[in-house]
Parts: C-alpha cells; structure tokens; sequence
C-alpha cells in the first residue's frame, strides 16, 4: 500500500489518516496503525509520543490535503458562481465521507482540543474563503446585494457535509449530487 521510498514516519501518519477516515479514533489502535504502515512494534514510540501525537500529525496533514484541494477549485478561473460550482461538484469520494468532516462525529476528536483544533480551523479556513468569493460576486452584480456572505459560505460547506451524510446513507453519490444541484439553482447569477 505504501512505497518503500516512503520514511518509516510517513507511512505511521498515512496509515493512521487512512484508519481515522475508516474506524474514528477508537477503532485505530497502534497496533492496527503498525501492520497498516508495515512498521515494527517500537516505531511509533520512536517517531512520536504516542497515539494522540501520531493522531494530530495525521490530522493535520488530512487537513492540509482538504484546505489544498478546496483553494484548487476556489482560486480556478470563472466567475465567482464557477467557481463556487467548481468547488461543490470538484471529485470527491463521496461514499467514504469527508476525511475532515467525519473526524466532527468522533467524540474523542472533538472531546480533545489540540485534535478538533485543525478540524475546526479547516472548515473555518474554507468557509472563509468561500464567503470572499460571495462578496467578489456581489461586488459584481452577479449575487444579491443583500446575501449575508458568511451566511451563504456556512450554508454551502453545510451541504457539502449534509451531502455526503445523504449519500453515505442512500448508499449512492446521487443524493449529493442532487443537494448540490439544489443549491447551485438557489445561487444561480442574477440575470438583468
């Protein structure tokens, strides 16, 4: 699963991303993390403290991997509405669930500060930026005057994660598609 070019290290925080976004915190067990990475029994304790280390390491470079692909289809070319629909329909995995996202249903995550820390700091990032690229459009004249950005940007990341909760559900990336759909007709350009 995992290349031998890759350090020891590397593989621990890969395979500890791959276990959270599978099993949550509880279901990762350092042993499970040590056959998953093919890494011997004291490599974890060598590269970090323990569980909670090698957890936020992974958490954090999850979070990093979802901010990166998030400005991808944010920063693109096209309008703001493009651009915002290059960010709802970007490819996804829809069925597995958003790596960041789920991470919210764990309690432990959320019961530690230092893990929901990136988590919180994610979505807060995205959000952000989606509601600069809402007042770029109204600025433009292509969104109303009167939308609430950060409003708009809560309710956009909200059916990105209620998206994948319907799909993960109905067993099919059709019920995201059809909440994206929804959304992208409700922010459809004024016309003059």
């Amino acid at each position: 699963m995992y290349t031998d070019l890759m350090s020891t290290s590397e593989r621990l925080i890969e395979s500890t991303r791959d276990l959270l976004w599978e099993r949550g915190y509880v279901g990762t067990s350092p042993k499970a993390i040590l056959e998953r990475a093919g890494a011997g029994q004291g490599s974890m304790y060598h590269h970090f403290k323990g569980k909670p280390d090698l957890a936020l390491a992974a958490i954090q470079r999850t979070a990093e991997q979802l901010r990166a692909a998030a400005e991808r289809s944010l920063e693109g070319p096209g309008t703001p509405y493009e651009r915002i629909e290059a960010y709802l329909r970007r490819e996804r995995e829809v069925l597995r669930g958003c790596p960041v996202g789920r991470l919210t249903m764990d309690p432990d995550v959320i019961a530690s500060d230092e893990l929901r820390a990136p988590v919180a700091e994610t979505l807060a990032a995205i959000r952000e930026r989606i509601a600069g690229i809402v007042e770029e459009g109204k600025r433009q004249g292509q969104f109303a005057p009167e939308l609430d950005a950060e409003r708009i940007a809560a309710t956009i990341l909200a059916t990105v994660q209620g998206g994948y909760v319907l799909a993960r559900a109905a067993g099919s990336p059709a019920a995201f598609d059809a909440a994206v759909d929804g959304l992208l007709a409700l922010l459809a350009p004024r016309t003059a």
